[in-house]
């Protein structure tokens, strides 16, 4: 190899390129400099700097003997009204048109409850009273409606799911009652086949309230009684 008109040997050329990386390893290097951040930069929270709620929405059941009465429409609600009629306190009047049942207080006063009455066919009228009080009473279906409706059960024991609901009045030697239902929003309706109905917790107040051998009028359809004026 020739360098400047020289010759240089093999050694030489061994000598100067063992030097020459000495120099380039002992030279300091430079670190590279980072990548520019994109704009605008920005860093997601720590996974520490989360705080759960200090305590989760908690859901309430209302109780078996807890009904809705709020729930009802204003004029269905239990409610002390102003009530003309010469039937004595303690006597129970079913507005069926309506769908009231008013419980004569007497002074011209009576407790109006919102009620369900019978479907279109099974509403019937006449003058009854009360022959028997239980409470969360067993549900025997009348043969008659077994009839119409095959699929009921010969017998429920008494409980929440019990159409009967919390409490009934059995008027005299009929197959009616007045009773509680476990379906309040069926209250101001033509749901039954001839039952009163009620709120459980109206008919539990209902029941309080009501003596066996109490007078029960049932009107007609084609006769509304006096609605009375809600008592202020």
């Amino acid at each position: 190899m020739f360098t400047s008109g020289k010759f240089l040997s093999p050694s030489r050329i061994l000598f100067g390129a063992l030097i020459a990386g000495s120099i380039v390893a002992a030279a300091p290097t430079q670190a590279a400099s980072p990548a520019p951040l994109p704009f605008p930069f920005l860093l997601p929270p720590p996974v520490s700097a989360y705080e759960p709620p200090a305590s989760a929405p908690q859901m309430t059941t209302p109780g078996d003997d807890e009904a809705t009465p709020s729930e009802l429409p204003a004029r269905l609600r239990r409610q002390v009204v102003s009530y003309a009629t010469r039937e004595a306190a303690g006597t129970i009047v079913i507005d069926t048109p309506n769908k009231y049942l008013y419980y004569v207080l007497g002074n011209g006063q009576a407790m109006r409850y919102g009620i369900g009455v019978g479907r279109d066919g099974f509403t019937w009228s006449g003058v009854q009273s009360v022959t028997k009080k239980a409470e969360w009473p067993d549900w025997t279906p009348p043969p008659e409606m077994i009839a119409r409706q095959p699929y009921l059960p010969r017998h429920m024991a008494g409980g929440p799911g019990n159409p009967l609901g919390a409490r009934a009045m059995y008027l005299g030697g009929t197959v009616y009652r007045i009773h509680g239902t476990n379906a309040p929003e069926t209250i101001g309706t033509h749901v039954s086949s001839g039952c009163i109905r009620l709120t459980n917790q109206d008919v539990i107040d209902l029941y309080s309230r009501v003596n066996v051998g109490a007078k029960v009028i049932v009107l007609p359809m084609e006769r509304r009684a006096d609605l009375g004026r809600a008592f202020r």
